[in-house]
């Protein structure tokens, strides 16, 4: 894809994000409304754009792909941890758990899966799903632990219940189920999925654009954790992945597709967490703001490189 193409997809996004601002604004998307907004995305349109892009003509480079994506994501996920928890030895406050959580847990769902789905179509989505699984593991594990330290017995059996009844896991579950067993779905009842899981991508950015609107960015311009918060985060460890990759000489979709979604900015998870948690939450908030609109110029360049 040339250079000038994917600019026009990234910037579309980040346009939608401007109508998210513009609402929360004007007061026509209130806090309470963009909760509402932010479960529809998670819990029905997310897993119906996952659910649908399994419903895909495979061939054994498809399904090769699929296995290759469960490693090369969990490698993935085991070098951001590294790299992070390394370069990030400098700083000792609170906001060095921010900052280790916004490294290790990119903006898949709302970011990531629609750049997947503008640049490599369904098929991508498919190996983003697989990387999302691992997201949403490792988010509910790892993730909490960094805020909230060991869980008890208690605590532990009620995360392991919420992880296995993740919609988006419950997706991927059954969009293998599909591929293996070859189960073509009814023509209405996929085409309704499919709808469903088009709102993800303009939903994901008016939901961006409502947190960006409610952050005061200039209060953090003087705080140099941002930038190199934002340094580690789109530049040294896409970078790093990318080596990987060199090394490994695999230039696939799906190598592909775990290089873009590393990529991607903070999760929109790390200021919810935060706030959750009450651990810095305005500077959490900035992070997710700050690495959003700079991905705008690190994704195409990425981009660019590896299409």
């Amino acid at each position: 894809m040339e250079i000038w193409a994917i600019i026009e997809s990234v910037s579309s996004l980040f346009i939608i994000i401007l109508v998210g601002v513009y609402g929360s604004k004007k007061k026509i998307i209130t806090s309470e409304i963009n909760k509402g907004l932010t479960d529809i995305l998670i819990k029905i349109a997310l897993p119906s754009m996952i659910l649908a892009s399994f419903v895909f003509t495979y061939d054994n480079t498809v399904k090769s792909n699929v296995v290759k994506t469960f490693y090369y994501s969990l490698i993935g996920y085991i070098i951001m941890t590294v790299i992070s928890y390394l370069l990030l030895s400098p700083i000792k406050s609170d906001k060095k758990i921010i900052l280790h959580f916004a490294n290790v847990f990119p903006n898949t769902g709302y970011v990531g899966f629609p750049v997947l789905n503008s640049i490599y179509g369904a098929e991508g989505v498919i190996y983003g799903s697989i990387f999302n699984m691992f997201f949403v593991i490792f988010m509910w594990t790892y993730g909490l632990i960094l805020f909230k330290g060991d869980f008890n017995k208690k605590e532990l059996k009620s995360e392991i219940k919420k992880l296995l009844f993740n919609p988006s896991i419950i997706a991927v579950f059954i969009g293998i189920i599909l591929m293996i067993s070859d189960i073509q779905l009814q023509a209405a009842l996929l085409s309704s999925i499919k709808s469903i899981g088009n709102v993800t991508g303009p939903l994901s950015m008016i939901i961006i654009g409502v947190i960006l609107s409610d952050v005061k960015i200039q209060n953090y311009l003087k705080d140099w954790t941002i930038y190199y918060g934002i340094i580690t985060k789109l530049v040294i460890i896409p970078i790093t992945i990318c080596f990987l990759s060199l090394l490994l000489k695999d230039t696939s979709i799906a190598m592909n597709t775990v290089l873009i979604m590393t990529a991607m900015p903070a999760s929109a998870m790390t200021s919810i967490l935060a706030e959750n948690f009450d651990k810095e939450k305005e500077y959490a908030a900035v992070i997710v703001s700050a690495t959003t609109l700079f991905s705008l110029l690190t994704i195409p360049i990425l981009l660019k490189i590896i299409t």
